[in-house]
């Protein structure tokens, strides 16, 4: 299952009596990465959880294709919360901002995304060059978020022996933009704006 958010899924395999086993992602898609699932699969695997991430859809038929090879249960399961209405708003919304932010790193386009979330990627320092971003968008007024702020294996109760790199980059990295059917071209101009300001950050230092 994946470590990046949704601390409560562990939680429930827990409460089944499983243990979770936690595998890297997809740092396009942030949802599990099915070479990844294959890594940590062993004989005592009953099971791989996916979880869609942001509106966008987990790569379904490979971690399908990783379950049947190893004779596993595949669950594919959406975000809780996730929302049905305003998808088309939405996706207009992301691409207006696609074509049009610099200094951050847009979400990757893919078939079916309904950007639940935008979530870009600050590059630099990581956290400390994504949260001084943060801030400084807070003060010109964008209520930008951190969506996942440690990965679940860190999480009181679900602390496991493991280090993934693509999810400890993405908890690093990642700040979601508000997207959301009330806000008007001006707020996302705006938005823009404020990001574009900042003049963009360093580049990544890996």
């Amino acid at each position: 299952m994946p470590a990046y958010g949704n601390a409560e899924v562990a939680r429930a395999v827990v409460e089944l009596g499983a243990v979770p086993v936690f595998a890297d992602l997809d740092i396009d898609s942030y949802c599990l990465d099915p070479a990844a699932v294959a890594d940590v699969v062993t004989g005592r695997t009953v099971a791989v959880v996916a979880v869609n991430r942001f509106g966008r859809q987990a790569d379904a038929g490979w971690i399908r294709e990783v379950g049947q090879r190893h004779g596993l249960l595949v669950l594919v399961n959406d975000e809780p919360g996730a929302r049905a209405e305003g998808v088309e708003l939405r996706r207009e919304q992301a691409s207006y901002l696609d074509g049009r932010l610099r200094g951050v790193w847009t979400p990757t386009p893919a078939a079916g995304h309904t950007y639940e979330q935008y979530v870009v990627r600050v590059p630099g320092n990581g956290r400390p060059d994504r949260d001084a971003f943060a801030r400084a968008l807070r003060a010109k007024g964008v209520g930008c978020k951190v969506p996942v702020l440690a990965p679940v294996y860190r999480m009181p109760g679900l602390r496991r022996d493991v280090f993934l790199p693509q999810t400890e980059r993405a908890v690093d990295e990642t700040l979601a933009l508000p997207v959301h059917p009330e806000m008007s071209r001006r707020e996302l101009h705006k938005m823009v704006s404020a990001c574009n300001a900042l003049g963009g950050l360093q580049q990544p230092a890996f």
